[in-house]
């Protein structure tokens, strides 16, 4: 896994007509990023739609969902979408699935659908890969990359990434901690066994920098106070070469070579993706 190369995307949910999609597309293909994602929560545009957007202007870019909830989603529109996506960007898709945020029953409520509990929905997580995986064999659906789009599965909690390494071809793993992210490993390399070495591992980064943090990271779980001195993985502080370093070092020694940034961090994440982006 330390002899991947580093991948970085884009993560956005800023809304705005099909013209601002296509300018952030170019922007992020020129800039050297590898893909662009689109949160699925009721406060941002839909991600399915956005992405056709993309992918429309676009011709490097790989896009992906970042994360479809699948308790919000029934696995077989999740398969549909998946597959029509992956035709209209011509083989570029990445499907991103994860079990919801604790606190999105009222998005779940919005939508007309159940919100079960922690371990419904990571059950409800692994009843949409299984779908999708089905829907594409049988050939009901049919993706340009075969025998499926890569999927990854984001989340913090044992048994979702106990699946994740089960089931996934990319880990985004979320902690609070680079100890935290240490003590996931075992968890994974065990629920993947000989897969391990296959997975991709991710972690997703909130800001670049020295500067302030904004308040809003709270809902993510990040204490703006606490997250300092590179002690948490979405936070990366120090000057670009601290950055560049910082990143080697958790490939080298975690195997992270996934770094998805959101877009708060664009311009400080500029100079970090030129220096290490496919090395």
């Amino acid at each position: 896994m330390t002899d991947r190369r580093f991948r970085f995307g884009l993560v956005t949910g800023q809304p705005g007509p099909a013209s601002h999609w296509a300018g952030l597309a170019r922007r992020a293909e020129d800039l050297g990023f590898d893909t662009l994602l689109v949160p699925d929560a009721a406060g941002v545009q839909a991600s399915v739609p956005a992405l056709a957007a993309v992918a429309a202007s676009s011709s490097r870019l790989r896009i992906g969902t970042f994360v479809l909830a699948a308790p919000m989603h029934s696995p077989g529109r999740i398969a549909w979408e998946t597959a029509t996506l992956d035709q209209l960007s011509e083989g570029r898709f990445e499907l991103g699935l994860g079990a919801g945020r604790g606190d999105a029953g009222g998005t779940a409520e919005l939508l007309g659908v159940p919100f079960g509990s922690a371990g419904e929905r990571v059950r409800q997580v692994g009843e949409a890969i299984q779908a999708v995986r089905k829907l594409f064999a049988d050939g009901t659906f049919r993706p340009v990359q075969q025998p499926a789009p890569p999927i990854m599965v984001a989340g913090s909690g044992t048994r979702l990434l106990r699946l994740a390494a089960q089931e996934a071809d990319i880990v985004a793993v979320h902690t609070s901690s680079e100890e935290e992210l240490r003590e996931r490993l075992p968890v994974l390399r065990e629920a993947a066994g000989a897969r391990f070495d296959e997975l991709e591992l991710s972690v997703n980064v909130f800001a670049i920098g020295d500067g302030p943090l904004p308040e809003w990271m709270r809902q993510f779980g990040i204490d703006p106070a606490a997250a300092r001195d590179n002690t948490n993985p979405a936070v990366l502080t120090g000057d670009t070469a601290t950055v560049v370093d910082t990143l080697r070092r958790r490939r080298d020694e975690f195997g992270v070579s996934y770094v998805t940034i959101n877009a708060h961090a664009l311009e400080a994440a500029i100079p970090v993706v030129e220096a290490l982006a496919g090395n």
